[in-house]
């Protein structure tokens, strides 16, 4: 098959990409940067160099695949994020359309179920109902849990302050996942005949706040490490100063809300999908090695 995959080389398509280029399909990797075009080659596959908000180079690039697997990249500058992710999805809806692709494998998230008061997710979900009112086009909707990776923006924080936390407590149940663990079930379904619209839940570990911060803490040499709840309004304000932009900042919070009252996990909790291989005790090796 001929496989367009988004998101340059990233923590999930690059270990995508190297899956579906060694059982031989022909893959081509959308990035925004040209210093990348050697990366993807290295990987066995081909580049394809230009914007996601430019149709015209998502039309070329799509052209004569088979499959693509659409995830919408991250946009810290995007004066109206929500709105931004629903857009480059329609981008790749009508590229998709314009080339009579018949299959997407797309890059949700837990909580895409709600059709607001989830963040950045509240973007996913319009981008989900967009793939849904395609006709003839197999749709899989991947929604994984929080990434395990994420943790490393918390780094500083720990360092500097001793503690981790976020607006929401330490009892609050976290959905996790690897990215590895994301590229292995994308890399499932597209090479897979599934038909229809259907959504498929991915989570390799299911613990409380308060469990990651005495997992991270003890495997990094501070065993008394806390999980501090913060109020909203001290959330927002602390990754402002961090360096984040005021509307990314606000959709952050607006996504622990989310966590912290339950929304955003409760359909993954009817539908709990059997748990993927790496645990949080795995990737807490990583995380020592990183910090």
């Amino acid at each position: 098959m001929k496989i367009v995959i988004t998101g340059s080389t990233g923590n999930i398509s690059k270990p995508l990409t190297e899956t579906l280029v060694k059982a031989g399909h022909t893959v081509i990797v959308i990035s925004s940067n040209a210093n990348r075009a050697d990366d993807i080659k290295a990987l066995g596959a081909t580049p394809a160099i230009g914007s996601v908000e430019d149709v015209a180079f998502l039309t070329q690039a799509f052209k004569g695949a088979d499959a693509v697997y659409a995830m919408v990249p991250p946009n810290f500058a995007a004066a109206e994020w929500k709105n931004w992710i629903a857009g480059i999805g329609q981008n790749y809806a009508d590229a998709i359309t314009a080339n009579g692709i018949k299959k997407i494998v797309h890059l949700s998230s837990m909580g895409a179920h709600l059709e607001d008061g989830v963040g950045p997710v509240s973007g996913i979900h319009r981008v989900e109902e967009i793939y849904n009112k395609l006709d003839d086009v197999a749709v899989k909707h991947l929604r994984p849990g929080y990434f395990y990776t994420n943790f490393y923006a918390n780094v500083g924080m720990i360092q500097h302050a001793g503690i981790i936390g976020s607006n929401y407590a330490a009892d609050t149940l976290m959905v996790l996942v690897h990215p590895i663990d994301i590229a292995a079930a994308a890399a499932e379904e597209l090479q897979s005949d599934f038909t229809g619209k259907s959504v498929r839940y991915i989570a390799g570990d299911e613990r409380t706040a308060g469990d990651i911060a005495q997992v991270l803490g003890a495997t990094i040499g501070k065993p008394e490490l806390p999980w501090v709840e913060f109020s909203d309004a001290d959330n927002t304000s602390g990754m402002i100063g961090a360096g984040l932009p005021e509307e990314v900042a606000v959709n952050y919070t607006e996504m622990g809300d989310s966590l912290r009252t339950g929304k955003m996990i409760e359909d993954y909790l009817q539908h709990r999908p059997a748990l993927s291989k790496i645990k949080l005790e795995d990737f807490a090796q990583e995380f020592k090695g990183a910090f």
